[in-house]
């Protein structure tokens, strides 16, 4: 195994930490580019399946899968922690997670709260780290009220 740089870790943690923000700001396309070209992304299919369930490939398939946080007002992806290990150009990474999904329904406002982890690996594409496979799986989900959400 390959020690990972001082410099390596603080891009592969930017790397997650954008795929957070990107999430949350609703940029598919940005999240898209965090990705290697032939990229994959495997999700769940809540609530049936937390486990990895669907696969997308390529950043095309990628923005068209996360299409669905459209439908969600607000969400807040809240990173617990990370562990990177290192072989040569590529890495793996294991990303813990609580992402926050704020729902309205007969006028009342839910968290609905997924704690997670990713399991990554990751490529240096072009000189920088780019995630070559992100895989999704929900541990458990819970549901929390809100009072109020900033417009």
């Amino acid at each position: 195994m390959t020690v990972l740089t001082a410099g390596d870790r603080i891009d592969l943690r930017d790397l997650v930490a954008r795929y957070a923000l990107y999430t949350d700001r609703r940029d598919a396309d940005a999240i898209a580019n965090l990705f290697a070209p032939s990229g994959t992304l495997v999700l769940p299919d809540p609530p049936a399946k937390l486990g990895p369930a669907r696969t997308f490939t390529g950043r095309d398939a990628i923005v068209r899968a996360l299409s669905t946080l459209d439908d969600v007002p607000v969400t807040s992806h809240e990173l617990a922690g990370e562990v990177f290990d290192a072989e040569g150009d590529t890495a793996t990474g294991h990303i813990t997670c609580v992402a926050h999904h704020i729902t309205e329904h007969d006028g009342k406002l839910t968290d609905l709260a997924w704690h997670l982890h990713y399991t990554d690996a990751y490529t240096r594409h072009d000189g920088a780290w780019r995630i070559a496979r992100r895989s999704l799986q929900i541990d458990w989900i819970e549901t929390r009220p809100v009072r109020k959400v900033r417009s």
